[in-house]
């Protein structure tokens, strides 16, 4: 009986032990499902764009509940677009290993977490922040999830220029979680986005046009070339480089951005200059790769800028 005993123990220990990985391994495929890599950076401008819609301090409460919500409702547009896109994900080579294609989740599975992030941010805003945030959260997640993936991917090669609108929205979404209101400065930031999405994507689409034409997503470079998108990035980077001065000119931030701006549109513009006159794949990718950077550090000069001030204080009562 005892020997029986032991082993039922056993047993139960030896299954606990199995479940634990497949737990994990089944957590790590929902978490990405949410493209995690994109959601920092999206959290990231709507942390930025609440710190930028106030001179003093943020409310913890909104700090923690506006993040959380935004971050959310982002995981949530992100999952649905992995539902949609599963069949061409299978075909290209960047989206091939996904957790659906790869048969790690089903699409029920997806679809029931995706509603579950959806309903808990829209929750999450409605009670800690404020409705306006909501209802431009929740529209951003329509925005990107239906109307750009559903429609606008498949249907224009100008698909990234106008659906990029919704990937613009975080820092609006962070400023009006702290203030409840749209500003001048908030539709700034937002202008800034939508005028760096375009050059970002199209540098990928650029080395992934083949990818892009086997599953008949009109990507600009599939359906007027190489030449007509190396021109395009280049435009768009000279005009957000003039977007991005706009903040100095209006006094929404000054010199210590004007500075860090200058720098990385230079090397951004020298990218898009080389891209433009000597093409390789390997320099698209390093387009795209500082792409990401240049919009982090850009939105860190705008933090910095801000709490200038602050950070002079400071460093002046601890040397002195």
């Amino acid at each position: 009986m005892k020997s029986e005993e032991t082993a039922t123990v056993d047993d139960i220990k030896t299954d606990a032990k199995a479940r634990k990985p497949r737990f994990m391994g089944l957590a790590k495929e929902f978490l990405e499902l949410t493209k995690p890599r994109v959601v920092m950076l999206i959290v990231f401008t709507a942390v930025v764009g609440m710190f930028l819609s106030t001179s003093g301090a943020i409310p913890l409460s909104i700090l923690f509940w506006g993040t959380l919500g935004i971050g959310l409702a982002a995981g949530s547009a992100a999952a649905i677009n992995h539902i949609v896109d599963q069949k061409s994900d299978a075909i290209m080579g960047r989206t091939q290993y996904r957790p659906l294609p790869q048969g790690q989740l089903t699409t029920t599975e997806a679809v029931i977490f995706a509603l579950i992030l959806a309903v808990i941010a829209m929750v999450i805003l409605v009670l800690k922040t404020n409705m306006l945030t909501a209802v431009l959260t929740f529209s951003a997640l329509m925005g990107y999830s239906v109307v750009y993936t559903l429609f606008l991917k498949r249907a224009t090669p100008q698909n990234i220029v106008i659906g990029g609108a919704a990937g613009a929205a975080p820092p609006v979404l962070g400023w009006t979680a702290v203030t409840g209101e749209v500003t001048a400065d908030a539709l700034l930031l937002f202008l800034i986005i939508f005028l760096w999405t375009p050059p970002h994507f199209w540098a990928l689409a650029l080395y992934r046009e083949k990818e892009y034409a086997k599953v008949d997503i009109p990507m600009l470079p599939v359906t007027h070339g190489a030449g007509i998108t190396r021109l395009h990035i280049l435009l768009y980077t000279i005009l957000l480089t003039a977007v991005t001065t706009m903040p100095y000119a209006t006094k929404m931030a000054g010199i210590i951005y004007l500075i860090g701006a200058s720098i990385l549109n230079i090397i951004f513009l020298i990218y898009a200059w080389k891209l433009y006159r000597n093409y390789s794949d390997r320099l698209s990718r390093k387009t795209f790769i500082f792409s990401i950077q240049y919009l982090s550090f850009l939105f860190v000069f705008l933090l910095i800028d801000h709490y200038s001030v602050y950070i002079h204080t400071a460093l002046q009562s601890a040397l002195y």
